[in-house]
């Protein structure tokens, strides 16, 4: 499971004419489920993702986390975060997961998400055409595998 972790002043997910998700400051995550991932990928991830100290403090030092600012979180599911680049110009997708396996995982990590941060999480939705508007504060942007856990 691979998740894009932007640091956010405001973000927001569209499909069609309709906002389906929008945030002020926190974090834009942009989430793609592996084949073979499971409830422990989703769990490192927001075990990860919760804790980590990318949010300014009083100092302008990188030293609060999510959950120290009470920021919020928009959760978008993007299965070309697993694209295969080795060969030729046209990327494979064969390793993202199916959607009878990415949908529960990615509704699992949205609702873990959420439990942890005691709030609702925005979202877009699951297979539709959408449009994301971020402003990126920073900015700062990290990759987080479950496979590679670097």
């Amino acid at each position: 499971m691979r998740a894009v972790l932007q640091r956010v002043s405001e973000a927001s997910v569209t499909v069609g004419e309709r906002i389906t998700g929008e945030i002020g400051p926190g974090f834009l995550i942009l989430l793609g489920v592996e084949e073979g991932d499971t409830a422990t990928d989703v769990a490192w991830l927001v075990g990860k993702i919760l804790p980590m100290r990318v949010f300014e403090d009083e100092d302008g030092k990188m030293n609060r986390s999510i959950l120290d600012t009470g920021g919020g979180a928009l959760v978008v599911s993007q299965f070309t975060l697993h694209a295969r680049t080795k060969k030729g110009t046209r990327p494979s997708f064969d390793r993202a997961a199916r959607p009878e396996v990415a949908i529960p995982l990615y509704e699992r990590f949205v609702a873990e998400l959420s439990a942890g941060l005691g709030k609702p999480i925005a979202t877009g939705e699951f297979g539709a055409m959408m449009k994301v508007a971020l402003v990126n504060d920073g900015p700062v942007t990290i990759l987080l595998d479950s496979r590679v856990k670097e």
